[in-house]
């Protein structure tokens, strides 16, 4: 059963990019990773039909080897608080978010599937 060898780590980053970075290379032995207080920055620009200016794409660091789940914000004040990262070899599990339950910056419901059962 997965849950006996599922291995979590939490980590506050104090927004910052490269503490995330580090994190996703350096812990690629965990399963989930939880990180506290991610930094929300610029990713690109894309076109916009409400605006003749491009508008900016803002978001968290990502990585090809993790998922990544986190909650969309309401406004630019309301940037979550909390990210999970999902190693990639657990993708067969179906990881949902559960914003429909809670929808808090500072909370993710997650759940995922194993055996025909839900975690």
């Amino acid at each position: 059963m997965i849950l006996n060898d599922l291995k979590i780590f939490s980590q506050n980053i104090w927004k910052n990019n490269l503490i995330v970075n580090t994190v996703l290379e350096v812990n690629s032995n965990f399963d989930i990773i939880f990180i506290q207080e991610p930094s929300w920055s610029t990713i690109r620009f894309i076109p916009s039909f409400s605006n003749y200016e491009e508008e900016p794409l803002v978001g968290v660091a990502n990585h090809p080897n993790w998922l990544t789940f986190t909650r969309v914000s309401d406004s630019v004040n309301d940037f979550p608080r909390v990210v999970i990262y999902i190693n990639i070899r657990l993708s067969f599990l179906c990881f949902s978010l559960y914003k429909d339950v809670i929808n808090h910056r500072n909370i993710l419901l997650v759940s995922f599937f194993n055996n025909n059962d839900i975690f």
